[in-house]
């Protein structure tokens, strides 16, 4: 071309979660029967909508309202909603205007990233969800800065590193939390958060707390959202219903602004993204129309716990079960719907193999596990989906270099889970043997 197309950050936009499945479908061609444990969607795996949600869903569709293009911001009264929510759980105080909706929550990702200045960065956890380490190292044209997850503590931050890291490095302006994370499945204590709070006081930073999962907790485990514990630092939570309804398809996400006017260029910055919205009209209207209905309905509460249960009865069965291999460390799932499982330094390498059945599955494996400086684990994944059919996600691909995958708990059928662990653990086991 007569001048350079490409951004700077273009070779930092990757997906390996979509990735894999390219190679899964082919396998299926092949006659390979799949476990598909790559992507969190529940409906995917099977998960039913129940009656009265599709009801409301239902009810809301007859409206011609819904058919059309709703406020940039999102329809007042959902956002009314939301607010009421908020505000009546003592938190720190919003107002309909500091909610701006988006077409699901990996679009208030990358215009949260995509609108700061190229030098400002947000310490991002390591490992972490693909889009925001891959938006935010894509503004900047350069690697993700990041904080590292202790998988033998929990895989929770170490604080003090934290600090020293946000210290030394005078372009971090904000700090990433997941709350419960993906993709390790932690779920935060209130006083690590109010740390974390402190440190973005201490420094003048922001905090983008990404809370999709922030109702799906269980093991006991408590944990209180953003707003709860900000005070009067500058900050955003993402919050969206693809994952705790569930309704993926709807795409449908939004950003709760805390504190907008305790410094006036977050305010700035905060006018910018709203501004992009106003480029693209709006978001999706039929979800936001039918959020109030559904999330106030008397059969809600009733069947978040039952999704809660399940999951936290799957991450038991998924822990017992993997707990025991040598050189694996795994934690319990306390939160979402992930479970992250690392191996120690040194068990994988470049030479370990699975035997696989169809010839034509070995060749493309073979093909893919040639490439120059692939990973170990992933290597290893796509041994894993071509011996025993079973697709998670290599560890790596979530901005972090320790060796290890990540896979759901989102099988309905406990019979089917349990099975497809069973081979999980064998596989495992001839590969490092």
């Amino acid at each position: 071309m007569r001048t350079h197309i490409i951004h700077i950050g273009a070779e930092e936009l990757t997906y390996e979660i979509r990735n894999i499945i390219r190679v899964a479908d082919k396998l299926q061609e092949l006659g390979v029967p799949v476990y598909l444990e790559n992507i969190g969607d529940p409906v995917a795996k099977g998960e039913k909508i129940p009656v009265w949600m599709k009801e409301i869903v239902a009810e809301q569709v007859r409206e011609d309202t819904c058919y059309g293009y709703c406020p940039t911001q999102g329809l007042l009264e959902t956002r009314e909603f939301l607010v009421s929510i908020n505000n009546n759980n003592g938190n720190c105080r919003i107002t309909a205007e500091d909610i701006i909706f988006f077409n699901g929550l990996g679009d208030a990702i990358t215009k949260t990233y995509g609108f700061l200045n190229r030098t400002a960065r947000v310490i991002t956890p390591s490992p972490t969800y693909t889009t925001h380490s891959s938006s935010e190292a894509a503004h900047a044209g350069l690697p993700p800065v990041c904080y590292p997850l202790d998988p033998h503590n929990h895989w929770f931050p170490d604080i003090k590193e934290l600090r020293r890291r946000v210290k030394y490095n005078p372009a971090v302006v904000g700090i990433l939390l997941i709350n419960p994370d993906n993709p390790t499945g932690a779920v935060y204590p209130v006083n690590m958060i109010k740390e974390i709070v402190d440190i973005a006081k201490e420094y003048d930073l922001f905090i983008i707390a990404d809370e999709i999962y922030q109702n799906l907790v269980f093991n006991g485990n408590k944990t209180e959202s953003l707003g709860a514990l900000i005070g009067d630092v500058p900050g955003i939570s993402m919050k969206g219903i693809s994952k705790e309804l569930p309704w993926p398809g709807s795409r449908c996400g939004w950003i709760e602004v805390y504190n907008v006017d305790r410094d006036p260029e977050f305010k700035s910055y905060i006018k910018s993204i709203l501004n992009a919205k106003m480029v693209e009209v709006c978001s999706t209207t039929l979800p936001q129309k039918a959020l109030p209905h559904i999330l106030s309905h008397p059969q809600y509460q009733d069947y978040l716990e039952q999704r809660r249960q399940r999951y936290q009865r799957f991450s038991q069965i998924a822990y017992d079960q993997l707990k025991s291999i040598p050189g694996v460390i795994v934690n319990p799932t306390n939160g979402a719907f992930y479970m992250s499982v690392a191996f120690e330094e040194g068990v994988l390498n470049q030479l370990q193999t699975l035997p696989i059945s169809n010839g034509a599955v070995g060749e493309l494996v073979n093909e893919i596990t040639r490439e120059p400086n692939i990973q170990p684990d992933k290597r290893f994944v796509y041994y894993l989906l071509a011996a025993t059919g079973i697709c998670v996600v290599p560890l790596t691909s979530f901005n972090t270099h320790m060796q290890g995958f990540r896979l759901t708990l989102l099988e309905p059928d406990e019979t089917r889970f349990s099975r497809m662990l069973d081979r999980l653990k064998d596989g495992i086991e001839q590969y490092i043997a």
